[in-house]
């Protein structure tokens, strides 16, 4: 007899049945966009659509994403209703910029990014984490979610600026939650495509928090500019010190720095947090799974000290960490707008249509994946993943603006699991309701408050 538990389906909107009225979409797009989508974004390979700012085509089919990411790369450029959302955030940060801009900060950041690199921040990952995890000691309720944005931060600081952000991290915490609250949110008059000197109340309300960002950049440069000049000490070759050098003639402007120094810190934590969130997650809710994983962490800690190798050496930990960044990607959309207009197949998409590729509706498609709702670690399993295509997983995206950071945050991510629960377990408590809200991230509305208890190696 099969006694294996039926695979715990974390919790999600039910696809409409039937489409919303003008009124009631922009209600859900402004609460959470995730509850828009029908059954036919999760059983048809695209639709064609007039939508309320114009042509729209959901794309997910994988080789119809290849094309528009990759083949044809050159005719797409960022959607507009992204950038109205994202710009007045980053402004020419390496997410929105787009061009020369766009392809000089790539350049700039791309040595910070190397291999060699990643691998050096391995040990200051593994210290920020246990440093971390001795909040735990005790035992007790945590909000997991909350907590995976402070642990990520100070990483972030500590590897990438090493040390020297601005400001205090708890008081960033709350005001990242500000951020994407008020500006994180698609505006009713963007989608009305209202002329841009209508003033939105998105933006109006997130007016102060945004100032508060710019000012721990200011302030973050400003240390690091003067600790040069003074030439006293030793200076960090991190990527703040990189982009400082690319300043200049030829390089990037002040204010591309500044851009991309809050993209890295406002954006650059935010999504692994959100995963390692979300994976803890999940397995606290199926604990036959806790029990793999738990086990691999033990016997790889037992052997092997270099966290650099931990990757490699835990595959069934990376495996529930992207089975989670499948079921709650952390960026749940990718938009772009063809410049030209083109015809792929029989589907014709006109000049300026917003072309979205959803990594929520792409992971969760029905003709893509086997029992798509349900939390099963097993199909990213290393005999399994040669059956996923490349272009129905798009955790980091694809093309040549995939992310730049990802490899980054799959060691992040392993080094911090490994810790946590290698010391820890979480259990999930009566009051363990998340909801998935897409703020520019996947987050869980009411956080993610889990029982934690110290557990030794085996146990």
């Amino acid at each position: 007899m099969d006694t294996t538990p039926a695979p715990f389906v974390p919790p999600a909107p039910t696809p409409r049945t039937s489409p919303p009225s003008t009124l009631e979409m922009i209600r859900i797009v402004y609460r959470n966009p995730l509850e828009l989508w029908g059954e036919p974004s999760y059983n048809q390979p695209w639709i064609s659509v007039n939508g309320l700012g114009g042509p729209l085509v959901i794309a997910n089919d994988p080789a119809l994403i290849r094309h528009v990411l990759v083949d044809n790369a050159a005719n797409y450029r960022m959607a507009a209703v992204r950038q109205k959302v994202l710009r007045p955030i980053l402004r020419d940060g390496l997410l929105t910029a787009e061009g020369e801009v766009w392809k000089r900060s790539r350049r700039a950041m791309a040595p910070m990014f190397t291999p060699r690199h990643i691998e050096g921040f391995a040990g200051a990952m593994l210290e920020r984490t246990r440093a971390f995890a001795e909040r735990y000691g005790g035992g007790g309720t945590f909000d997991i979610s909350r907590d995976m944005t402070l642990l990520t931060y100070d990483i972030l600081a500590e590897t990438l600026f090493s040390g020297e952000i601005a400001g205090e991290p708890g008081g960033f915490e709350k005001q990242i939650d500000r951020l994407f609250e008020t500006m994180g949110r698609v505006d009713p008059l963007d989608l009305l495509q209202a002329p841009d000197w209508l003033p939105r109340l998105t933006r109006w309300r997130g007016r102060k928090t945004l100032a508060y960002f710019r000012k721990i950049v200011a302030d973050t440069i400003a240390l690091r500019t003067a600790k040069i000049a003074a030439s006293t000490a030793a200076i960090p070759e991190d990527f703040l010190s990189l982009l400082l050098k690319a300043e200049g003639p030829g390089g990037l402007t002040r204010g591309e720095v500044e851009d991309n120094v809050i993209t890295f810190i406002g954006a650059g934590h935010e999504t692994t947090a959100r995963a390692l969130g979300w994976t803890i997650y999940c397995l606290a809710e199926a604990p036959w799974e806790r029990e793999l994983v738990e086990r691999e962490i033990d016997s790889v800690l037992a052997r092997e000290p270099d966290p650099v190798k931990w990757l490699d050496a835990m595959p069934l930990t990376r495996a529930a960490f992207e089975e989670a960044l499948r079921l709650y990607p952390p960026a749940p959309s990718i938009n772009r707008e063809p410049i030209e207009p083109e015809t792929w197949r029989d589907l014709h998409i006109p000049r300026h249509a917003t072309v979205l590729m959803m990594p929520w509706t792409i992971h969760r498609h029905r003709k893509l994946w086997d029992r798509p709702d349900a939390f099963m670690p097993s199909r990213f399993h290393p005999q399994n993943r040669g059956a996923i295509d490349r272009y129905q997983y798009l955790p980091f995206g694809a093309g040549p603006r995939v992310c730049i950071g990802a490899s980054f945050a799959m060691q992040e991510a392993m080094i911090a699991l490994a810790v946590l629960l290698s010391q820890f377990r979480f259990d999930t408590t009566a009051q363990t309701k998340p909801w998935p809200v897409q703020k520019l991230t996947t987050q869980p509305l009411g956080g993610l408050p889990l029982a934690v208890t110290r557990r030794r190696a085996g146990s």
